[in-house]
């Protein structure tokens, strides 16, 4: 007689995808999918399962409730139960694979469920750097908004014949609408540099 092994959670719901209360089972951190495929690579087989969200280029990390509230990563989310509000995930079905755009891209099973969040503060600062290059000092003003940012992300740099090169940067909100050729340019190229060196 075989026994299966059952799953510690699962999602309630077997159809479609469903708006789940952060902070009840799980909190979750949230990534962008070209930082959190680098931080994958990094983690291994560390990571506990992890939902991907195709529709907004969003990865997330089911991680233990009030493990992660003092994190301040750039453009990492944690997100957690707050006392006035309710944070909602959409969960999809325990079966959806990449055939859906929101899917479980770690399957969710007995073994794979959360993600130990010292392992994976770790990778996402590694990820971070080798995506999206070292944290500008301090803040910098928004290319389109010409607001100040605790959030720079470059989204371009001009090259000059002498060593030093310009960095134009821009908010959160404000880089989601730049074309991302940038990024994922830099992030292609950066992969290409660290396989060279593994080879």
């Amino acid at each position: 007689m075989t026994t299966t092994r059952t799953l510690p959670w699962a999602p309630p719901n077997t159809e479609d995808i469903e708006p789940l209360p952060v902070g009840e089972w799980w909190d979750a951190i949230s990534a962008p999918t070209p930082v959190a495929d680098r931080a994958l690579e990094l983690l291994g087989g560390r990571s506990g399962a992890v939902i991907q969200d195709d529709t907004y280029g969003k990865t997330y990390w089911l991680i233990g409730v009030d493990t992660a509230r003092s994190w301040c990563l750039r453009q990492i989310r944690v997100l957690t139960a707050l006392a006035d509000e309710t944070t909602l995930l959409g969960v999809p079905p325990v079966s959806w694979g990449p055939e859906h755009r929101t899917h479980w891209r770690i399957p969710l099973g007995p073994d794979r469920y959360l993600t130990g969040t010292h392992q994976l503060a770790h990778a996402l600062r590694q990820a971070l750097d080798d995506v999206l290059g070292p944290a500008p000092d301090g803040r910098q003003l928004c290319h389109r908004c010409q607001l100040p940012t605790d959030e720079p992300i470059p989204i371009a740099i001009e090259h000059t014949g002498s060593v030093a090169a310009t960095t134009t940067y821009a908010c959160p909100t404000h880089a989601r609408h730049h074309p991302r050729d940038t990024v994922t340019q830099a992030a292609a190229m950066r992969r290409a540099l660290d396989q060279g060196r593994t080879r």
